[in-house]
């Protein structure tokens, strides 16, 4: 690192800084601290919910996929129509009941109990997935970069883990969602004029695209292991089980998780909600080109020997002939990468970690005031309820601390593929659950509680088997090894089957709910009691970003099923 670059980063510190204290001088309630006053606009809330989603995860878990499996995670980066989803049908439903968090929805559609299982098992996602993850990939590009600055590369990896963390506690608990919502258009410009700069020269030192399309496509075993449909017969990636698992994933996700729709109740009105998920939606198709094409640019540079990328170390402490896919996108800016430029790449880095976790944090804090703390002190003043959503904050900022040795010792399969699989495994329930109470009004209480419970605990089963049995781990007795092994996108689609099932048995052997407590609340109902309004706030601008949405990532589907001829 060059003082160049230095300079370049203890400006971007100083910046969101001093962002965070400007806005957390102004926090006054609730309202404020959580939805930023439901006054953003469609601009920022666009941005926010990219940024938000492209957490250093993305950058260095994508990369290392793209050097590793191709395009075989592209399907879950083309997820861009689910935000026209989000927009189209579940925006007016979370707006219209005025709600500030979206376990708070189901209380309403269903009760309390449902409201309470969804609370703790987003919270649960949160710690195994946001929490982990974007702590473990920011702190692997700070062994990558500053091996030696404090040390060893293992103290450089810690120091990055413990202090990009607490500093995004810092400023998410003093700037609440203001600071995130505010930081979020600069963040998502860093984010992009960074990820573009890296592949436009590594593109450069490779010799242009044709160059890497002629390495892949005249070797048939890179070719079959980039592409982006696999056969049936692969064990990883089968393309049914992609189809299968990936609209599963993408649906809980982009349209009822807190940690995104968060960003649309902030909104200072319907029109402005919908347009703010689909200019989202157009920041979303980037990510594949940005993130997973440098990753299959710095496999190709490695194999003509321009730079060396890291490989795995085996059981026998021995490097392999595998190369580390989380080590791609750091070594790239450490290699190819000019004085300053560097700086802002890992600006870059550093923006996309400290957005992700700053909305992480936020989210949980709100759902742990609103819809836990709240259950069970309630009437409790608007600046208690302020300081109990900073308290929690701070709790979650520490979750994130001790969990990262956890991380560490269990994402060495790919950090990318490792957050799919676990997402693949709590968000069924959560997608069922919402289709299901949107569109069946004879579902009831029971059965969105008892569904939720029930794919919760068989998505952790999977996991417990996932992580300890296996032919490569613990062989006996048969069927635990069989389970983990079994294919984890196919195993989402039977999560999401078996959580239905549950749904429509237990709603169909109690009684239906009252009228009263489905009355725009369902699709239906809804679009009686405020279906004019509903229908203009989809107006022509919104129509064409949702046609320009769907265009592009055809578009891309299109091109790179058959880019390898």
């Amino acid at each position: 690192m060059h003082w160049l670059d230095w300079i370049v980063i203890a400006l971007y510190f100083f910046c969101i800084g001093w962002v965070a204290w400007w806005y957390g001088r102004h926090q006054k309630d609730s309202i404020d601290y959580f939805l930023a006053g439901r006054n953003a606009g469609w601009f920022v809330i666009g941005a926010s919910i990219f940024t938000s989603n492209i957490g250093s995860e993305h950058i260095v878990g994508l990369a290392g996929q793209g050097a590793s499996t191709g395009l075989a995670m592209a399907h879950w980066e083309l997820h861009a129509w689910c935000l026209i989803v989000l927009a189209g049908l579940f925006v007016p439903f979370y707006y219209k009941s005025a709600v500030q968090t979206i376990p708070e929805f189901l209380e309403k559609r269903f009760s309390a109990s449902a409201r309470l299982v969804l609370s703790c098992v987003s919270l649960v996602a949160y710690v195994f997935t946001k929490v982990s993850v974007t702590v473990y990939a920011g702190a692997i590009v700070f062994r990558a970069l500053l091996p030696e600055t404090f040390g060893s590369p293992e103290n450089a990896f810690w120091v990055g883990a413990f202090s990009t963390v607490i500093i995004t506690g810092i400023y998410t608990v003093f700037g609440g969602m203001r600071a995130i919502m505010n930081t979020a258009a600069p963040q998502a410009v860093i984010i992009l004029f960074g990820s573009f700069v890296i592949t436009a020269i590594g593109l450069s030192k490779l010799g242009g695209w044709s160059e890497l399309v002629r390495l892949i496509s005249e070797n048939p075993d890179i070719k079959a292991q980039f592409a982006l449909w696999r056969p049936l017969s692969d064990p990883t990636f089968p393309w049914l089980g992609v189809l299968i698992a990936s609209p599963i994933i993408g649906l809980w996700y982009w349209c009822t998780d807190q940690y995104i729709v968060q960003r649309t109740l902030s909104a200072k009105d319907l029109p402005t909600a919908r347009r703010g998920a689909l200019f989202g939606g157009l920041l979303k198709v980037w990510p594949v080109l940005i993130f997973l094409v440098p990753g299959m640019i710095g496999w190709a540079l490695h194999q003509q020997g321009i730079i060396q990328l890291p490989l795995k170390i085996g059981p026998d402490g021995l490097a392999t002939t595998t190369i580390d896919g989380d080590q791609v996108f750091p070594t790239l800016v450490k290699l190819l990468l000019p004085a300053g430029i560097r700086g802002l790449i890992v600006a870059c880095l550093l923006a996309a970690l400290m957005s992700s976790l700053a909305s992480l944090f936020n989210s949980s804090a709100s759902l742990f005031t609103v819809d836990i703390y709240e259950k069970f002190r309630p009437g409790q003043s608007e600046a208690h309820l302020l300081m109990v959503g900073r308290i929690a904050t701070a709790s979650v900022v520490g979750l994130g601390i001790v969990w990262i040795p956890v991380m560490a010792k269990i994402s060495g399969g790919g950090l990318y593929q490792y957050l799919q699989n676990v997402q693949g495994y709590l968000g069924p329930s959560i997608t069922a659950v919402f289709f299901l109470g949107l569109f069946w009004a004879r579902m009831n209480a029971a059965g969105a509680t008892w569904g939720l419970a029930g794919g919760f605990v068989l998505g952790m089963l999977k996991l417990t088997f996932q992580t300890f049995f296996g032919k490569e781990k613990i062989a006996d007795p048969a069927l635990f090894a069989w389970i983990g092994d079994f294919n984890p996108y196919y195993a989402t689609g039977l999560l999401f089957a078996a959580s239905a099932v549950i749904m429509v048995v237990v709603s169909l052997m109690t009684a239906p709910p009252p009228p009263e407590k489905i009355k725009g609340l369902t699709y239906g109902s809804i679009h009686k009691e405020a279906g004019q309004e509903i229908r203009q706030s989809w107006d022509w601008g919104n129509k064409l970003m949702a046609a320009a949405i769907l265009v592009i990532v055809l578009g891309l589907y299109l091109y790179f099923s058959f880019w390898l001829g």
